[in-house]
């Protein structure tokens, strides 16, 4: 299992950035219609274990369907580097794209493939 690392987030123009504290031990690939068109690899981590360092004017906010997640991407560039809502346990948690995530390697992080498309 991965140690719980500190890692550096942004969009691709640099305005949204951010840190998760989280593991990359594994990653997940959603089949839902938003999660497959953006290429998500997604990393999650609890609302106290992710911060907001710049960018929070640039964010766009994106809800379907029941609307409980917030998928939000830099207005500027496009790019959906993380979204929240509440997990499972009903607590807010990020779901983080591994692909925004500066210096990591993700080669060799297994992927759990999860049937969004069936919600």
């Amino acid at each position: 299992m991965s140690e719980m690392k500190t890692y550096v987030g942004s969009c691709h123009c640099g305005k949204v950035r951010f840190e998760v504290k989280t593991t990359l031990d594994k990653l997940m690939s959603c089949n839902c219609s938003i999660c497959s068109r953006m290429g998500w690899l997604l990393a999650f981590a609890p609302a106290e274990q992710f911060t907001l360092l710049s960018g929070a004017d640039s964010l766009t906010d994106y809800q379907f369907g029941k609307k409980h997640i917030h998928h939000v991407f830099c207005s500027t560039c496009g790019v959906r580097s993380f979204g929240h809502g509440a997990g499972p346990d009903g607590k807010e948690s990020y779901a983080v794209n591994a692909r925004c995530l500066e210096g990591v390697d993700l080669e060799g992080v297994p992927v759990t493939s999860f049937d969004g498309k069936s919600l």
